[in-house]
């Protein structure tokens, strides 16, 4: 019998008010410095983004307040929930963030957290904070669209 191979994306959390509250300008794929008692934490499906966001210091990417909650078997060996990981990154993409980071009114936030054959990887995002009139209009550019679909699947049905 062959085995299912691991090339799908297994997502395990995402960070939906992103796009409601954020400009999502870029996207970078990072992987994550990890624990044996986080990743069968985040295996059995568990984490929350809705707090976290991402640094650079001194070189190097960190996520913060990323929530990952302790393993039930894991006793001693369970860490902070919510302690700074550090993100793996190449030398080139840290330099950007760090560029983007600098500008005024640009920050990086988790996007999605999910395993990649058999890595856990974090997706994260250059944003730029929306106005409350941009999320008005974000909402009525999405309520027109779902509008034009009713009315083209009425349409249809009427023919």
């Amino acid at each position: 019998m062959a085995r299912v191979s691991e090339t799908s994306e297994r997502l395990i959390a995402q960070n939906r008010r992103a796009s409601h509250d954020y400009f999502i300008l870029e996207t970078v794929e990072a992987g994550l410095v990890l624990s044996g008692t986080e990743v069968k934490s985040l295996r059995s499906g568990k984490a929350s983004l809705a707090e976290a966001y991402a640094t650079v210091e001194n070189g190097e990417a960190f996520v913060q307040q990323l929530h990952i909650p302790p393993y039930e078997q894991g006793n001693r060996w369970n860490l902070e929930p919510t302690r700074r990981r550090k993100l793996l990154l190449h030398r080139a993409e840290i330099v950007k963030l760090q560029r983007a980071v600098a500008q005024k009114g640009q920050t990086i936030i988790p996007l999605k957290l999910y395993f990649s054959k058999g890595y856990a990887k974090l997706l994260i995002g250059i944003a730029k904070g929306k106005k409350t009139y941009d999320k008005r209009q974000t909402i009525a550019e999405r309520d027109a669209r779902r509008e034009i679909q009713r009315a083209k699947r009425s349409g249809e049905r009427g023919a």
